[in-house]
């Protein structure tokens, strides 16, 4: 079976995906999955078959984490299994157990004398204990300095110690001889102590190694314990190793093969439930090809991988696509100082690469720069597989290693990690507070089937904020860009465009206005959602019949009438410098046309029913009635409307603008509102009315605050600097 398809299968126990693999080594060769039990069944067939009465000390060879102490497990379950006359007598010692806890010497004698006891060898259990008591007195060899005026009657008394000593010694062997049944001592986790008690254990291995009948297997790292114990009497590490050790043997290396297979099982539970356009198979299977196979050597690296991935998956899970959270896990594992390395340069990562002018390849050789850096100082061990990793989940390293240029366009939609917006979800660990999660994106467009329930979920997206004020209704008007080629249905287009044009005049909301020349609000996305959409479909009649029914039925005039003021800027209206190619327009002039027709009685029942002034853009809806009907019937429906003085401030708020205005030196900028005399020059003569707003502004009445406040205090303002020859913008 492929990596791709492992990958996908279905998988029947949900429940296992939530089991966290423990670091607990396997018991039961029935459980293996990497093909030690052959070679545990007949480790376990050597040492029942050891026909000679010597001691033998055997030695299981492995780095740490390859499996050492399940191919233990293995040995005994297999002696286990074998006739109790044949069956040697079994001491597991785990000197990890009582590491910083005292003599190792005393731990060790006080199991043996135990398995001892247990197995009802009291006359060698009493012997052994004898021998501990005597070897335990004996003084370390010394200068003669130390014993002062008792060095004599100290050296006797040690003398006679070791005499005692041997004689126990001897009587031990005598009784272990006797006695039919070998001894099998088993120690594991050398390579975990220190190097003080690696060299104490081995010390001690040596002074009891002699006995008759005994055979040790001892399981460690070799080159851990080599290193350990180097110099140790004047020789090298090895060759004092070889002193000890008769039968060394090397742990089978685990089947990749049955690796891979374990792994993708695991893969296949954690994922099972994934959509299926973040668990893109191929990919999948190049990724793994390309770097991730490189790490998985082990058992403890499929357990620490899985382990991490059933636990930091679950918040994000819907929001990253799948096979590269796989990747950059892997890497956070097992090539931390990258990982850390992507995390905090993301600009040097995601993203794509700027193709033209001098600054962007000013930018393309820093990149290069700074990527061919950080490759130099990996292991080179490591290093092919880490850069074709990186370049496939990143393709802006496709440049930096091969000159290859990708675009974007298909980043975001798939939740890589490659897309500069969805970048922080991989280190933050969940979605940022405010935005739309993946699945909150597809569950509302489920609701694209019915414009009134697709509009009532706008309206209260816009109710509600994101930490940096804006709502999160503009967060699902720029998300769903990432939808609009091809994931919402054909059939729903009509009724996301009616509902757009529904509530569209509500979601204009302050907060999400603009800010600066390279930002833009609600209205802008709103069009840009609505060219998208349309361009699906082939003709510009079948375009003009969607927007003629959604504009005619729709109820947002200030949405629908800037859109038909774009649809007429593609054939060079409204102040276009240049126009369109017709076959790039989305309706054609003629549609134009009566689409303005439908905007214009839009506006008309908006001015009859006392709304028009309540309009978001509201200045915009003027200047485009001006154009479809006439400047005259605007100025009529002025003059008749700021009869009073509230809605004369109404007016003029509905004509206030706001800007920034930033020095060098400022962090932030400071809020500049405009409101230009001139503006309204097409609509009133600003002269009849200063006079009005300077009364305003001097006796104020209760409803004079916040922007209608604003908005007549700028334009007194404005109006009296060009009263001045002066320009509102020398402010």
């Amino acid at each position: 079976m492929s990596v791709s398809e492992e990958f996908s299968k279905p998988q029947n126990n949900q429940n296992l995906s939530e089991a966290i693999l423990v670091d607990t080594p396997l018991e039961d060769p029935k459980d293996d999955r990497l093909g030690y039990a052959p070679f545990a069944r007949n480790l376990a067939e050597a040492l029942r078959n050891i026909r000679t009465e010597d001691s033998l000390v055997f030695a299981l060879h492995g780095d740490w984490g390859t499996g050492k102490t399940t191919c233990l497990n293995f040995v005994l379950h297999y002696i286990a299994q074998m006739p109790e006359e044949n069956r040697p007598i079994i001491m597991r010692f785990n000197p990890w157990w009582f590491s910083g806890h005292g003599d190792l010497l005393v731990q060790f004698f006080r199991e043996l004398l135990k398995t001892f006891q247990k197995n009802k060898l009291e006359s060698i259990a009493s012997s052994l204990a004898t021998f501990f008591d005597l070897i335990s007195e004996i003084p370390e060899p010394t200068g003669l300095g130390k014993f002062g005026g008792k060095t004599l009657s100290a050296v006797l008394k040690k003398i006679g110690k070791e005499e005692k000593a041997w004689e126990a010694r001897e009587k031990i062997k005598c009784l272990l001889r006797k006695q039919n049944r070998r001894i099998l001592v088993l120690i594991d986790d050398i390579d975990r102590l220190t190097v003080d008690e690696i060299r104490d254990l081995f010390k001690v291995i040596k002074a009891v190694a002699d006995f008759p009948r005994c055979t040790y297997l001892l399981a460690f790292d070799k080159s851990v314990v080599v290193e350990a114990l180097k110099e140790t009497q004047g020789i090298p590490g090895e060759a004092y190793l070889e002193k000890i050790v008769q039968i060394p043997f090397e742990l089978p290396v685990p089947d990749k093969a049955a690796l891979r297979k374990w792994l993708f099982e695991q893969l296949g539970l954690i994922f099972a439930d994934t959509p299926e356009e973040l668990a893109d198979q191929i990919y999948f299977a190049n990724v793994y090809w390309d770097g991730i196979d490189h790490f998985i050597n082990t058992v403890r690296s499929i357990k620490l991988l899985t382990n991490t991935l059933k636990i930091n998956y679950h918040p994000v899970k819907g929001e990253v696509n799948s096979v590269d959270f796989i990747t950059i896990e892997t890497l956070r594992l097992f090539v931390t100082k990258v990982y850390h390395l992507i995390r905090f340069n993301p600009d040097m990562f995601a993203g794509k690469v700027d193709s033209y002018g001098v600054a962007a390849q000013h930018a393309k050789d820093t990149l290069k720069a700074f990527h061919e850096e950080w490759v130099k100082q990996l292991p080179e061990n490591d290093r092919d597989s880490v850069k074709k990793l990186l370049a496939r989940i990143f393709p802006k390293l496709d440049y930096v290693f091969g000159n290859t240029i990708h675009g974007d366009s298909e980043w975001r939609r798939q939740l890589r990690i490659c897309s500069s917006d969805i970048f922080p979800v991989y280190f933050r660990l969940a979605v940022p507070e405010g935005e739309i999660a993946y699945s909150e994106m597809r569950t509302i467009l489920m609701l694209g089937k019915e414009s009134t329930a697709f509009g009532n979920k706008l309206l209260g997206l816009v109710q509600q904020h994101r930490p940096d004020g804006s709502t999160r209704v503009s967060a699902f008007l720029e998300r769903i860009e990432d939808f609009t080629q091809k994931d919402i249905p054909k059939e729903q287009i009509p009724e996301i465009l009616q509902a757009l044009f529904d509530v569209g005049d509500k979601l204009l909301v302050l907060e999400d206005e603009g800010r600066g020349l390279f930002s833009w609000g609600n209205d802008i996305r709103i069009g840009r959602i609505m060219f998208q959409l349309l361009k699906r479909y082939d003709s510009q009649e079948e375009r003009f019949k969607i927007l003629q029914k959604v504009f005619r039925d729709g109820q947002a005039v200030s949405v629908i009438v800037g859109e038909v003021a774009v649809l007429g800027q593609q054939h060079g209206k409204y102040g276009a410098k240049e126009k369109d190619p017709e076959k790039e327009c989305l309706v054609s002039l003629q549609h134009v046309g009566e689409l303005e027709e439908v905007a214009l009685q839009k506006i008309k029942e908006a001015s009859s029913g006392g709304r028009l002034l309540e309009l978001p853009h509201f200045s915009g809806v003027l200047y485009r009635w001006r154009d479809w009907e006439s400047e005259e019937a605007v100025k009529r429906w002025v003059a008749k409307t700021i009869e009073t003085d509230q809605d004369l401030a109404n007016l003029l708020e509905g004509f206030l603008s706001k800007g920034y205005r930033q020095t060098l030196t400022d962090r932030v900028g400071e809020v500049k509102w405009c409101l230009s005399p001139k503006s309204l020059e097409s609509f009133l003569n600003p002269v009849e009315i200063i006079g009005r707003c300077k009364n305003l502004i001097k006796s104020p009445p209760e409803w004079l605050k916040d922007m209608k406040k604003i908005a007549v205090e700028t334009f007194i303002k404005e109006f009296e600097l060009l009263s001045k020859g002066k320009s509102p913008n020398d402010l």
